[in-house]
C-alpha cells in the first residue's frame, strides 16, 4: 500500500513539474494599441514604427495601408532584421505590427519575433486591419515590394 501511494505521489509531482516547466516556456503575453490610440499617436507625430504583416495576398489585393506602415512578408521577418530600416531601429523604438486575421494571429508572432529579438516596446494593432479601415484610419497607397 505504502509503494503505491509513494509512486502516486512521485508521479504526481512529476506532473506538477512537468507543467510548472511548461507554463515558464509561454511566451508573455503581446502588448496590445487600439485603433484609437495609434491615430492619436500618428495625429501627434509620435515616432512609431508601424509594420504590415498581413498575408502577400491579402496585401496584393488591397491598395492601401496604415499611413506610414512598411510591409513585411511574416516568414521573412526574422531574416529582415539584419537589413534597414529594422537593423538600425534602436531597441527600444516604439513598434506596432497588425494584419489582417481574424484574431491578430499574425501580427501576434510579429510581435513576439521582434521581442524575442530585444526589441522592448511592441504592441499589436487590436483589431487590425479591418479595425483600422472600420474607423477610418489614416492610409497611404501601397508600396510593391
Amino acid at each position: 500500500m505504502q509503494i503505491r501511494i509513494s509512486r502516486t505521489l512521485l508521479i504526481f509531482v512529476a506532473l506538477l513539474s512537468s507543467a510548472l516547466v511548461a507554463d515558464a516556456q509561454l511566451p508573455a503575453p503581446v502588448s496590445r494599441i487600439t485603433v484609437d490610440e495609434l491615430k492619436a499617436k500618428l495625429e501627434r507625430n509620435e515616432s512609431v514604427t508601424i509594420i504590415d504583416v498581413r498575408s502577400p495576398e491579402g496585401f496584393a489585393n488591397s491598395s492601401t495601408t496604415v499611413k506610414g506602415s512598411i510591409h513585411f512578408k511574416l516568414r521573412k521577418l526574422k531574416s529582415r532584421l539584419r537589413y534597414a530600416p529594422l537593423k538600425d531601429l534602436p531597441r527600444n523604438s516604439e513598434i506596432v505590427t497588425y494584419c489582417a486575421c481574424p484574431n491578430d494571429e499574425s501580427s501576434i508572432t510579429a510581435a513576439q519575433i521582434l521581442l524575442d529579438s530585444g526589441f522592448t516596446r511592441v504592441r499589436v494593432l487590436q483589431g487590425g486591419w479591418s479595425e483600422w479601415v472600420k474607423a477610418k484610419g489614416p492610409v497611404q497607397p501601397r508600396t510593391r515590394s
